[in-house]
């Protein structure tokens, strides 16, 4: 039968509705539609993952497969995800599904952080008055409430993201069975003995009166007094040097702190150091000799001259006098004492850094004001040379009544004051105001200080009672910190860096939303009782009944009935008010739950976290591990970076520049919000903006068209029963497959590595280039215009399937709805298809013999091409031709390059997708392409030209080609 009209090729993504589509051209069809629609799509893909327990069948399908973990580091359950927060899940959810695809049992279970001053804090805003008239139970269980109420919307919000995981059973730091875990652990730490109680420097934020452990700690820019103060010598000078006998001598020190002054008990000096006597007019100024030029500049001591140089060793324990308090300041040795260039302030973990004190290059004396109270380094020295620890400042931030001149005024309030008296005294001898960055909390924003109070510490330093080689925390930390991955690399040296440098942990908050500490004291005598016999007694009950009960009962009613006093025998108990560091209770995870989920194990494969979490969750996992197993809770750590904004910049809504990941997905859809986190590589800052966005949105697209051409292509293909076998492929049919093998081969190795951009860059090449811009290019002709089932188009469709399957396989991980609608539209490979694409494995490589080769000399075709192209777009600007179609290509080369052209002469039209190709000789290694107007008339179906058109007086309008075609078909259809 004579069709009543011929049809013409048609782009498969033109809207352009072709002639008798059934007849005679193949074009596409296929469900998989151009427009994703997912705003739509994702919540009804959702759905149906939901009725099937989509999640539940891919746990059984990888039971008794090897297992991998990764632990999830447990978000703050406070308030809705942000743009990094979703990032981060998402980071997750690739290597999850990604390592579930390779074969592995990769359960996940979600966690989250649920205790701590942020919820209280919103909990005491929202309370206001009523919190006076609370008891300490009902006030939690407001704290319970507001931490159940985010952690369902941010699990709500992480699973619209298409993360798979125990959403219905996730780890909560509040449950009482992780309450009582994280009690049982901190007796771990007392039974080894690594647990004091003392009074020490720490972190402490005067605004919400607590301690600080160094991970909740953020460094901003800050202005601070720079002072430089003279402490008059209260000996003989001639002990220093002969030349300064009579003479009015002054230790000179420097400091951004003039508050902590009224505590000063001492002066450090290096013992290396040479020091120099500096005379200016009647004073001598004692400064490390390396300093003096720079602070007679800075201090204006114009015409000062050194009259003596003497070591730092020489004026061990010598006295000065406090510039304004009848005490004295002893003289001390401590190599802690700098000279050369500023310190990074957020490297340092002591108090040096905090208080800017570091002798550096840009200002400092060589001399540091010591105050025990106030800093690290000022406690280490002043223990070893027996100096009380004096802190005259309490919670608030205020100087206490023994203070002269400044009782009762704030730290930072009394600063000018402090200038003013010394100034009145005569011992101020320069100030300024000084730009630097400044430690403060990362809660309140508010500056913090350094101040000693009675706080519980693990000690990093003393030895395990139970080891025989008595190693510290702080030594099998370090040893551990070599055997894990780090990714990236630079993690170990950080890593070691934060653990050497780190004080002892202080692990108690002054708080109520928490576990407490349980520790018991004696009315009678004063005795603390915190055996790890009592601590696990007392977290067998919170096991029952929640910490809560800490509060609930009475002391007596925590203890073992008829406990008493071991000291005096009293049984007058009073209960610790203060309750763990919720980095203790985060760092508890690895055994609070790898250990308590079956599904889970110890250690975890695998961490991930941001860059900050060095100094948080990744330092108190491996310190809490330690205790509890003496090795690290992770063999590899993955750190990423920050989200900031397309300029660079730290996001923030008083900025105006931060994303709601709700509002990309409402406007765009979760999949672009997961290719902008494939497309970044999360190693650095990963930039996001509209603009950027935009950008993945284009390049979803192209991904999606050419899943659609696939499949568009392999309707009514069944590939049992229509593959062509490799070997009766067409060469370049064998040639995708061989870049297939590539490409899988760089995803597969990329997804190995945790380098979601490589795999992103791999497969977007591959879609964009090797596929849309040469294959899908070539073959369009022999699919739309061969008969359906002849081998030529059977060959396409064999490579368009096995490409299809491995793409949608390849993107899972990534595209995770994308990927899935592929999969229900790919032709059905027998009646084992899976349901869905989450249930598969990654693609195998087929290799094949000579694949190399192949893929050479298809390299070398493909460089042809491109000069092909370049002459056909030079005359398509010169008017010559409109469409590639109606030219005309004569090549001339010699050698080896002819020899190619030769074997691939009648491939050479489709190849460079013109109507005529003549091959001539020419010279070695020259290549000369020549553009002219193709012969014979256009073939309405095909479009091709042909001196043959009109020779079929049954397809007068078709060319010699098409004819065949429309033969075939015919037969095809009376079979």
């Amino acid at each position: 039968m004579v069709p009543d009209k011929l049809n013409r090729q048609v782009d498969p993504m033109s809207t352009e509705t072709p002639l008798d589509l059934k007849k005679t051209v193949n074009l596409p069809r296929t469900r998989f539609a151009q427009q994703a629609n997912l705003v739509q799509s994702e919540p009804a893909r959702l759905k149906r993952w939901a009725e099937m327990d989509l999640y539940g069948k891919i746990r059984a399908a990888r039971r008794n497969r090897p297992k991998f973990i990764l632990h999830d580091g447990p978000p703050y359950a406070n308030a809705d995800i942000h743009i990094g927060t979703a990032m981060n899940k998402i980071l997750k959810d690739f290597i999850v599904k990604s390592r579930t695809m390779m074969g592995y049992d990769a359960p996940f279970v979600p966690g989250y952080d649920c205790h701590g001053l942020p919820i209280e804090l919103h909990v005491d805003r929202k309370l206001g008055e009523k919190k006076a008239k609370m008891s300490a139970v009902a006030f939690r269980r407001a704290c319970r409430e507001h931490a159940s109420n985010a952690l369902k919307r941010q699990t709500r919000d992480f699973q619209r993201l298409g993360v798979f995981g125990e959403w219905s059973n996730p780890y909560l730091t509040m449950s009482n069975e992780y309450e009582a875990e994280t009690a049982r652990l901190f007796a771990r730490f007392v039974e080894r003995g690594f647990v004091y109680r003392g009074a020490r420097p720490v972190y402490w934020c005067i605004h919400d009166q607590t301690a600080l452990a160094e991970a909740e700690v953020e460094y901003r820019e800050h202005t601070s007094p720079s002072i430089y103060v003279k402490f008059p010598f209260a000996d003989d000078p001639a002990k220093i040097a002969p030349e300064l006998a009579g003479r009015k001598v002054f230790f000179l020190i420097w400091t951004t702190t003039p508050w902590t002054l009224p505590a000063n008990l001492g002066i450090a000096v290096n013992p290396l150091f040479e020091y120099a006597a500096v005379e200016h007019g009647d004073d001598v100024y004692i400064v490390a000799s390396e300093l003096v030029e720079t602070v007679a500049e800075k201090c204006g001591l114009n015409g000062a001259r050194v009259i003596a140089r003497f070591s730092g060793e020489k004026l061990d324990r010598l006295e000065c006098r406090h510039p304004w308090i009848e005490r004295r300041s002893l003289l001390m040795l401590g190599e802690h004492v700098t000279l050369g260039g500023e310190a990074d302030a957020e490297t340092e973990l002591d108090v040096r850094a905090s208080r800017d004190k570091k002798v550096t290059g840009k200002a400092g004396t060589g001399l540091v004001h010591t105050a025990p109270g106030h800093g690290h380094d000022d406690f280490v020295i002043g223990g070893r040379y027996g100096l009380e620890v004096y802190c005259p400042v309490d919670n608030a931030g205020r100087f206490t009544a023994e203070v002269e001149h400044f009782a009762g005024e704030r730290v930072f309030d009394a600063n000018p004051k402090i200038i003013e008296l010394l100034r009145e005294r005569g011992m101020l001898l320069f100030s300024e105001q000084y730009r630097h960055r400044y430690p403060h909390c990362w809660r309140c924003h508010n500056p913090v200080i350094f101040r000693a109070t009675p706080q519980w510490f693990i000690s990093l330093d003393r030895r395990a009672r139970d080891l025989e080689d008595g190693a510290s925390l702080r030594e099998m930390a370090l040893r551990e910190v070599e055997r894990v991955e780090w990714i990236p690399s630079w993690g170990r040296d950080r890593m070691r860096n934060t653990i050497s440098g780190r004080p002892d942990w202080c692990v108690s908050r002054q708080r109520l939303w928490g576990v407490p500490i349980p520790a018991f004291y004696c009315r009678a005598c004063g005795e603390t009782v915190a055996s790890p016999e009592i601590m696990r007694h007392v977290a067998d009950i919170f096991e029952r009944e929640s910490a809560d009960a800490w509060y609930a009962r009475e002391a007596k009613d925590l203890l073992p009935e008829g406990f008493r006093c071991p000291k005096c025998g009293a049984a007058d108990w009073s209960k610790e008010s203060d309750i763990l560091d919720v980095w203790f209770d985060s760092g508890s995870s690895s055994v609070a739950v790898l250990e308590k989920y079956p599904e889970l194990r110890w250690p975890a494969d695998v961490y991930l976290e941001g860059g900050d979490q060095f100094r948080g969750w990744f330092n108190s996992s491996l310190i809490v591990a330690l205790a509890a197993h003496n090795a690290a809770p992770y063999r590899t750590v993955v750190a990423h970076g920050w989200v900031v904004d397309g300029e660079g910049r730290a996001m923030h809504k008083s900025l105006g520049n931060a994303i709601s990941p709700n509002e990309v997905i409402q406007q765009s859809g979760a999949e672009v919000l997961r290719l902008w986190t494939a497309s970044s590589d999360y190693h650095e800052d990963m930039r996001c903006s509209p603009e950027i966005l935009q950008r993945v949105a284009e390049s979803y697209r192209k991904l999606r068209n050419t899943a659609r051409f696939a499949l568009g292509n392999l309707h009514g293909f069944d590939p049992q029963r229509d593959s062509v076998s490799y070997e009766e492929m067409e060469e370049i049919d064998r040639w995708a497959l061989a870049e297939l093998n590539r490409v899988i081969e760089r995803a597969l190795e990329a997804y190995e590595h945790y380098e979601f951009h490589a795999v992103y860059h791999a497969l977007h090449h591959y879609c964009t280039v090797t596929l849309s811009a040469l294959y899908f290019d070539i073959i369009k002709d022999r699919l739309y215009t061969f008969a359906p089932r002849s081998r030529a188009r059977r060959s396409a469709q064999t490579a368009l399937y096995r490409i299809a399957d491995a793409l949608a396989r390849l993107l899972a991980p990534i595209l995770v709805f994308t990927a899935d609608e592929i999969w229900e539209n790919l032709p059905s490979s027998g009646d084992e298809q899976l349901p869905s694409i989450h249930l598969a494995e990654f693609p195998r490589i087929q290799r094949a013999e000579g694949e190399e080769e192949l893929l050479q000399r298809w390299e070398r075709l493909f460089g042809v091409r491109d000069q092909v192209l370049r002459a056909l777009e030079e005359a398509r600007q010169a008017k010559m031709i409109g469409s590639s179609l109606e030219a005309r290509v004569r090549l001339r080369v010699g050698g080896a390059l002819r020899e190619l052209l030769e074997r691939y002469r009648d491939q050479l039209r489709y190849i460079f997708i013109v109507s005529q190709v003549e091959l001539e000789a020419g010279t070695e290694g020259e290549l000369q392409v020549e553009v002219a107007r193709a012969l014979g008339q256009k073939c309405e179906r095909c479009w091709n030209y042909s001196p043959r058109v009109g020779e079929s007086e049954r397809y007068p309008t078709v060319c010699e080609r098409c004819v065949e075609a429309l033969a075939e078909i015919e037969r095809e259809g009376a079979a």
